[in-house]
Formats: C-alpha cells, structure tokens, sequence
C-alpha cells in the first residue's frame, strides 16, 4: 500500500510540474490581403464554415479552448496546431504560388469527402466543425469550382 501512495504521490508531483512548462499560444497577427476567406471573398456561409472547421488548425487564428492550458494536453493540441498550420496555413494563402495552392486544393477535397477532416477527436470539442453532408458538398464545390475556374 506504501508503493502504491507514493506512485500516486509522485505521479501528483510531476503533474504539477509539468504544469509550468511553456507553450506559445500566441498567434501570428493576420494580414487580411492574404488571408483565405479575405482575398477570396469568400461568400459569408462558405466563410463560416471554414472558420468553424478548419481555422483552428489551419490558420493564425487559432482560439484555444481552456482544456489547453493543461499538461500534457496543451503539448498535443500545439502539436496538431504547427501540423495543420505546415500543411495549409488559409492566413497566408496568398503568399502560396499558383501550383501549391493548387495540390492543396486537390488535398482538401479527398479529406472533406472521406470525413478525415476535420478530425474526430476535434468535433467532439467542436460542435461547429461537426459538418453536416450538405455542408461538405458546399465546401467541396466551393474548391472544386476554384480549381475548375483556375481561381486559386
């Protein structure tokens, strides 16, 4: 029983602890002249839906929720945040040429339709990002008529 107290004692310690180590939750300020749903003039129902499910991970604008300031979930979320950001960054869209924003576009749609995105675990949180079917083929003719238009 005196292992068992002291395990859970030290596993206490160190939750505590971890509590103190920093994350950058800062967001890079947004110039709207790049940003996606700004330089595009995306129509406002579009717009809302991308900010709802995908912004978050895939912009400067990400809005952590409070379960973020906890250890070691934070680390995770910050991680998933820079993958998304790596990947497709809509605060700097235009910053892209022609030819990457076209594979992103290729790459957003297969992921709309096969439900990958947004992830799971993320509209469980998310109630916003949670698109019905009708917002997924909103979405992914709204990118397929940019490819088809060459607007990008």
């Amino acid at each position: 029983m005196k292992m068992v107290k002291k395990i859970v004692f030290w596993s206490l310690v160190v939750f505590a602890l971890i509590q103190f180590v920093p994350i950058d939750r800062a967001n890079k300020p947004v110039d709207h002249k790049v940003n996606f749903v700004d330089a595009k003039k995306t129509p406002e129902k579009i717009s809302k839906l991308i900010k709802g499910a995908c912004y978050d991970c895939h912009s400067n604008e990400t809005v952590y929720p409070k379960y973020s300031y906890i250890a070691p979930v934070s680390w995770s979320i910050k991680s998933h945040v820079n993958e998304g950001r790596e990947h497709l960054n809509f605060s700097i869209w235009q910053t892209y040429n022609s030819d990457l924003k076209e594979s992103m576009l290729n790459s957003i749609i297969p992921t709309l339709q096969s439900k990958t995105m947004p992830m799971p675990g993320y509209i469980v949180y998310h109630k916003e990002a949670n698109l019905s079917e009708a917002e997924r083929k909103l979405l992914i003719n709204y990118f397929e008529e940019m490819l088809k238009s060459k607007s990008y």
